[in-house]
């Protein structure tokens, strides 16, 4: 699979399927190989853009400060150089806050949101050591095979830590699906409730586990929500 100039960096991505584009965007210390389970289950119904973040996997990592816009540059530089001109934005934690901002500052891209154990910003009082645990935690669980180096996680750690769009959130005008677990405790869900009041529209179904709550046991349960989120045309009135 194909590595391209984007932006200022060199990007790893595939394409998969074939139908209505969507645009997977990972999480913290994520690679492509990890989702190739969910890319593969979109795939059947939708062309499916997956790719390497700023500092993970095949892509580039620059020792240098990262932002969340950044990497929705980063993001919208990709779908231009694919010719995918707008696509369903489905994005799990980190990957959700950059889909938040690729909405906000390239609207015409994002057709609908599908956010995953995400928050519009980070609680200041999240310690390192929970969130180099949870990067530890989903390595062993998903068993990427790029290791990230602990600079680029910690350069994609501060990225998404510093990153706050929740007096944005207004702005947005398409369909958002929210998916979350009510025993997260890396994105707590009254933040995600926050966040859906934020956001006019848009709908949020939550999950008995925690941050990874899509891994195991209530995955089918996740894709049957993926799959109803993706049917969405419009946004529906809040409840």
């Amino acid at each position: 699979m194909p590595v391209t100039h984007a932006g200022d960096i060199d990007m790893y991505y595939e394409v998969h399927g074939s139908g209505e584009p969507l645009v997977l965007i990972g999480g913290l210390a994520n690679d492509v190989s990890e989702w190739e389970w969910l890319v593969n289950w979109c795939a059947q119904t939708h062309r499916v853009l997956a790719f390497d973040n700023r500092g993970a996997g095949r892509t580039d990592k620059p020792d240098a400060p990262y932002t969340i816009p950044m990497m929705a540059n980063d993001t919208d530089a990709l779908m231009n150089v694919v010719g995918m001109s707008h696509a369903t934005a489905l994005g799990v934690s980190m990957g959700g806050r950059i889909a938040l901002d690729l909405a906000l500052e390239h609207p015409d891209r994002v057709a609908r949101l599908i956010l995953v154990s995400t928050t519009a910003s980070a609680r200041p009082e999240m310690s390192t050591s929970r969130m180099e645990m949870l990067s530890m935690l989903s390595s062993f669980v998903f068993r990427g095979k790029y290791p990230q180096p602990r600079y680029a996680f910690a350069r994609q750690r501060q990225a998404s830590r510093t990153y706050d769009c929740m007096d944005r959130l207004g702005e947005i005008h398409v369909p958002t699906t929210i998916l979350h677990g009510r025993k997260d405790k890396i994105a707590p869900l009254d933040d995600a409730v926050d966040m859906r009041h934020g956001i006019a529209g848009s709908q949020m179904v939550t999950f008995s586990r925690g941050h990874l709550f899509f891994l195991v046991r209530e995955r089918k349960w996740f894709l049957d929500s993926v799959a109803t989120a993706l049917d969405a045309r419009s946004t529906a009135p809040a409840s």
